[in-house]
């Protein structure tokens, strides 16, 4: 072939070279940036669930909406709490598999910080349980959990330099403390309707807002 018949295919054009660029940090911004559902909606379902089981047989100054037994709302609210600080502290720990470096250690350290700082409260408080009557008890248990959480939210914010995840936290924890002002009762309502309902729903916007 002589060489004025050799192709030259020149240079990319830089429009394409700038979309191929995009394409790729976005790619790799994906594998790295972990799904924000697996930190909301865990939550957003046990507190749905398990708080509006509690103002169902709990409800403000002492009236039962359902008869249900007195043991099954917090045995179930403290099954799926823990359930979903378990969860969320194994998947956010793996969440971390595939990065190298200081990274990847940060997402161990957080997922483990979920585990034990529920482990931790449960064993604190069960020591003093006996000490209250039940609506403060319940209340207890309750608004130490959701302001626990809402604490863990803020640092996931910080690690993951995540702003919705943090100020996701922030208002968890101002739910939580306009639940405690209301007082047993209206908790429940409260956190069920504002904090599950608002985790599923803020769960929902952070996925959509990850890049495609």
């Amino acid at each position: 072939m002589a060489p004025d018949e050799i192709e030259d295919d020149g240079p990319l054009d830089p429009a394409e070279s700038l979309r191929l660029i995009e394409r790729e940090r976005a790619q790799t911004e994906r594998s790295l940036t972990p799904d924000p559902r697996i930190f909301m909606w865990p939550w957003g379902f046990a507190w749905l669930i398990g708080f509006a089981v509690f103002f169902l047989r709990f409800g403000p100054d002492g009236r039962i909406f359902v008869p249900l037994p007195e043991w099954l709302p917090l045995t179930l609210l403290a099954t799926l709490l823990i359930g979903a600080g378990v969860f969320t502290g194994i998947v956010g720990a793996r969440s971390g598999r595939w990065i190298s470096g200081p990274s990847r250690r940060q997402a161990a350290q957080y997922g483990i910080t979920w585990m034990v700082a529920f482990t931790s409260l449960s064993a604190v408080l069960s020591r003093v349980s006996y000490l209250l009557p039940e609506p403060q008890l319940n209340l207890l248990w309750a608004g130490a959990s959701v302001a626990l959480t809402g604490a863990l939210h803020m640092v996931g914010g910080v690690v993951y330099r995540d702003n919705s995840l943090f100020y996701l936290g922030l208002g968890v924890c101002v739910v939580n403390i306009a639940g405690v002002i209301a007082g047993p009762g209206w908790h429940s309502l409260i956190v069920a309707v504002l904090g599950g309902g608002g985790m599923l729903v803020a769960g929902a916007i952070s996925r959509a807002r990850l890049p495609k």
